[in-house]
């Protein structure tokens, strides 16, 4: 393909909201948006065509640069009520699988991930940056299990923009090792997912995957 075909591809996955980009200097980054992906998947994939899904999988992980992950996600609802969701305990509980998060959410405080029925925290961090209904920065300590320890300290971008009755939420989760294990960052698609579906509906997500972690 020539480099105008190439860029023509991307602007149409992009308008698609399949591929979100980042600036960064002169440079324009591409990333795999795995979210509607999902949600496609959800919605009309059949146990038949699982190897389709695991293909897209394994296309996201070989294009994709490991050390940063970008996920977006568009939800009908306001800033202030997204924001909401993502900070208050017992919402958060609601759409992810019953893990509920505390903090007092301010820069510079610690914030705790926790689930009732586990055996401790499931993960942990600092929050650098708070500015609501706009943007959160937290560093990252999955503690869920032993293989995860090791990974050490990654960071979470929230960051939230209104679009016409809409909200745009990206998630960007960064300061990955090379390699790093994709337990850190493969629960974000559903989490997102259940995000979208309980602000909407008010309903819990109820997709095979989202009911095994119930």
């Amino acid at each position: 393909m020539t480099r105008f075909g190439v860029m023509k591809h991307l602007r149409q996955l992009e308008e698609a909201g399949l591929v979100v980009t980042r600036r960064r200097g002169r440079e324009k980054l591409h990333f795999l948006n795995p979210v509607p992906i999902r949600l496609v998947h959800d919605r009309w994939v059949s146990k038949y065509a699982e190897g389709w899904a695991a293909g897209l999988s394994d296309l996201k992980h070989r294009l994709e640069s490991p050390m940063e992950k970008v996920f977006e996600i568009y939800i009908r609802t306001t800033p202030e009520r997204l924001w909401e969701a993502i900070t208050d305990a017992d919402i958060r509980a609601k759409y992810q699988f019953g893990a509920g998060v505390h903090s007092d959410w301010t820069a510079g405080s610690r914030y705790q991930l926790t689930l009732p029925r586990a055996d401790g925290l499931l993960a942990e961090g600092e929050n650098l940056e708070v500015d609501p209904p706009r943007r959160l920065v937290q560093t990252f300590q999955a503690l869920w299990g032993d293989d995860v320890k090791s990974e050490g300290t990654s960071r979470v971008t929230w960051e939230i923009e209104p679009v016409g009755d809409s909200c745009r939420l990206t998630v960007t989760h960064d300061q990955l090792r090379e390699g790093a294990n994709d337990q850190l960052y493969g629960g974000w698609p559903m989490i997102l997912s259940g995000l979208k579906t309980w602000l909407e509906t008010g309903e819990l997500l109820t997709t095979p995957g989202s009911l095994m972690y119930s």
